[in-house]
C-alpha cells in the first residue's frame, strides 16, 4: 500500500542560545532571589506564548494558501517493493505495458485477479470469453491490462494474454479465496485503489472492470462526456449526477486529471477515517463530502440499462454493454451464474438476425445460485477444488 509520510515541525524555545541574565548581587537575601525568579518567569512566558502563537497562524495561512490542500498527501505506491531499485524498475515496467495497451485517447481497460479467479475454467476464462463472444468487443482485448496480484495469477495470465502486470505485494498472500468483507478482502481493495491512482497519475485514463462483469456490446458511447468519475450502479435512480444513486465501484470510467488525481488519494486515505469499511462504502460516505465540491470532480452514475447486474438486470439485450454478478457471494455462485449469462447471450446472437419479436422473447436466466448467497454459509475453502477460491 501506499507511504504516507508526515513532516512534524517542532518550536522549541529552550534550543536557542541567549546570553543569562545577570546573577543578583551577593548580599540580596533569600527573599530577594524568590523576586527575582519570579521577575523573571514573567517575562519568559509572554515569549513562548508568542512563539507559538506565530507558528500556529503561519500554518494555517499555508493550510489555506493552497485549494487542494484537503486532498495532499504524499506516498509511494510501489513502497511495498522490498527495494528501492526494484520498486524504479516496476514502474518502468508498468509505464511500458500501459503504452503497449492504450488506445489513441491514452484510455486502457484494467482488471485484476488472484490465483483462484485465474484458475483454469474459472472467472479469468469466462471474462476474457465474454469479449470474444460480445459484438464487436473483441477489439478491446488488445487494450486490456490484466494486473495480477500474486505470482500464480501472473504465470497464467501470461499463457492467455499479452498484457499482464504482477503487482504482488510483499508479505501479504493474494492468492486464497479472499471472502467478502475478511480481512485480506479489504487489503485488497484498498490496494487496488492505491494501483489505480497510479495509473492517472501516469496520465492514463481507464475503464477498470472487475473480471465477474461480462462484456456485450460498446461501452464508450454511453460514457458521459462531462464525467471526471463515472461509476456503475447496484441500483440506479434515473439520473446521472442524483448522489443518491448506490454505486458499485467494480466498474469505473475515470478522466486522468488533476481532480481525479487528487480525489483517489483522498479516497485512499479515507480508509483510515472509516476502518473496516471497503472501497464502495466509504465512497457512499465521502461522495457528500463538501471536499469533492470543492475540487470541482464531476462525478457521473451509469445507467443500469447499459451497464447492469443480477441486482438490477439490464432487459435490453440490444442494449447491455456489460453484466456484473454483482449482489452475489461466492466464487462458485458466480461461475455458475456467469455460464448460465453467457449462454443467454449465444442465444440472443443466434437469434439476432431473424425477427424483432424473436430477439425481444429473450431474456436472462439469472441469477440463480447467487440467489440468497448473502444468507447460506460458506462452504470450508478446498484447495483441490477449481474455483473454490477467489
Amino acid at each position: 500500500m501506499g507511504l504516507e509520510t508526515q513532516t512534524n515541525m517542532v518550536a522549541s524555545g529552550h534550543q536557542h542560545q541567549k546570553s543569562p541574565p545577570p546573577s543578583p548581587p551577593p548580599e540580596l537575601n533569600n527573599d530577594h532571589n524568590l523576586l527575582f525568579n519570579r521577575f523573571k518567569l514573567r517575562f519568559q512566558t509572554p515569549k513562548a506564548v508568542i512563539i507559538f502563537a506565530m507558528v500556529a497562524l503561519s500554518c494555517l495561512l499555508l493550510y489555506h494558501s493552497s485549494p487542494s490542500v484537503p486532498f495532499r498527501v504524499l506516498y509511494n505506491p510501489f513502497a511495498a517493493t522490498k527495494h528501492r531499485p526494484n520498486s524504479e524498475k516496476k514502474v518502468d515496467e508498468l509505464k511500458s505495458i500501459l503504452k503497449e495497451a492504450a488506445t489513441s485517447s491514452n484510455t486502457i481497460i484494467i482488471t485484476t485477479i488472484n490465483d483462484a479467479w485465474a484458475e483454469p475454467n474459472s472467472m479469468f476464462d469466462l471474462f476474457l470469453e465474454s469479449f470474444k463472444i460480445g459484438n464487436v468487443t473483441q477489439r478491446f482485448i488488445k487494450h486490456l491490462v490484466v494486473i495480477a496480484l500474486d505470482q500464480k495469477a501472473y504465470t497464467r495470465c501470461l499463457k492467455l494474454h499479452s498484457h499482464c502486470y504482477n503487482l504482488s505485494t510483499h508479505g501479504v498472500d493474494f492468492s486464497e479465496e479472499a471472502y467478502f468483507m475478511a480481512p485480506d478482502y479489504l487489503k485488497m481493495m484498498w490496494r487496488r485503489i492505491d494501483f489505480l491512482r497510479t495509473i492517472l497519475d501516469l496520465g492514463y485514463n481507464f475503464i477498470f472492470t472487475d473480471a465477474d462483469i461480462m462484456w456485450f456490446w460498446d461501452p464508450f458511447p454511453h460514457f458521459n462526456k462531462d464525467g471526471d468519475f463515472q461509476i456503475a450502479c447496484d441500483y440506479y435512480t434515473g439520473n446521472p449526477i442524483n448522489l443518491n444513486n448506490l454505486p458499485n465501484g467494480g466498474f469505473t470510467y475515470v478522466k486522468s486529471n488533476e481532480k481525479t488525481i487528487e480525489f483517489y488519494k483522498f479516497w485512499f486515505n479515507s480508509r483510515l477515517t472509516y476502518p473496516g469499511l471497503h472501497d464502495q462504502d466509504v465512497f457512499n460516505k465521502i461522495k457528500f463530502d463538501p471536499i469533492i465540491r470543492h475540487n470541482g470532480l464531476q462525478i457521473r452514475f451509469l445507467d443500469t440499462a447499459f451497464f447492469g447486474g443480477f441486482c438490477e438486470p439490464s432487459r435490453d439485450f440490444d442494449k447491455v454493454c456489460t453484466m456484473h454478478a454483482n449482489c452475489c457471494v461466492g466464487l462458485e455462485n458466480k461461475v455458475h451464474d456467469i455460464r448460465i449469462m453467457l449462454q443467454d447471450w449465444r442465444k440472443y446472437r443466434q437469434v439476432l438476425g431473424n425477427q424483432t419479436a424473436m430477439v425481444r422473447s429473450i431474456s436472462w436466466t439469472v441469477p440463480q445460485s447467487c440467489r440468497g448467497s448473502f444468507q447460506r454459509p460458506r462452504a470450508p475453502k478446498k484447495k483441490e477444488d477449481v474455483g473454490s477460491k477467489s
